[in-house]
């Protein structure tokens, strides 16, 4: 399985209840994440309403994705968790991977992004642990400065020494 964690049927269930909770963000069977973004960014209790919805939605199919893997005998799972350390869910996995990039090459990737603004990167990463902690705390980290190859082969060698650790949980 890639490294998303939700099914079909996760989706939907979250397309859903945000599109209740949030009239008007969803298109074409897709959340809209402009619409989303300009409903709940700077605002704290729109922003625990969306969380209220969709982390308890992810954290099922992490237990799903898990056990699945269990299942077919696979040594790694990857979770892609967004504010993993802000929200406590690096209690829940063995090891950390954290990818990073200078800030200035971080903000120039993410500013081309459809719909991405200044405002808009500056609120999010306002609710983020500053990318230094995020390195220090993290198992393994994996530079992105140098390109993909260089990205690749480092993640193939965190892989497989996270085959071969032992298990923190």
């Amino acid at each position: 399985m890639p490294t998303g964690w939700c099914t079909g049927s996760t989706r939907a269930r979250r397309r859903r209840a945000i599109e209740a909770a949030f009239p008007g963000t969803t298109s074409g069977g897709k959340v809209d994440r402009t619409r989303l973004a300009a409903r709940v960014l700077g605002d704290g209790a729109a922003l625990a309403r969306l969380e209220a919805i969709v982390h308890p939605l992810v954290q099922n199919a992490e237990r799903r994705l898990i056990a699945e893997a269990k299942a077919r005998g696979q040594e790694v799972a990857v979770l892609d968790i967004p504010l993993l350390f802000e929200s406590g869910a690096d209690r829940r996995v063995d090891a950390v991977v954290v990818v990073s990039a200078p800030p200035d090459v971080q903000r120039a990737r993410v500013l081309e992004r459809p719909g991405m603004t200044v405002e808009k990167l500056e609120a999010i990463l306002a609710r983020q642990m500053p990318a230094a902690e995020k390195r220090a705390r993290a198992d393994f980290v994996v530079d992105t400065s140098q390109g993909f190859d260089a990205a690749r082969a480092q993640v193939r060698a965190i892989l497989a020494a996270v085959a071969t650790m032992p298990k923190r949980r």
